[in-house]
């Protein structure tokens, strides 16, 4: 699925889904053989095969939900 990443005011990374009209906070990081999982608030896991430089954002990349 499509996710649009940005930084908050706070500075923390925020991930928005428009097909499900959702936006999280981050709030976890991890990495794994799939590449990095990023855990929301809401619970959500979404897998990336590779995250862009935080300089570079807001960015639209491809992610996959893993629970």
């Amino acid at each position: 699925m499509k996710v649009m990443l940005r930084q908050n005011n706070a500075g923390h990374l925020v991930v928005y889904v428009a097909k499900k009209d959702l936006e999280e906070e981050v709030v976890k990081e991890t990495d794994s053989e799939q590449g990095t999982i990023l855990t929301l608030a809401n619970g959500w896991e979404l897998a990336f095969t590779s995250l862009p430089d935080p300089s570079q954002l807001p960015l639209t990349v491809e992610a996959k939900r893993l629970s």
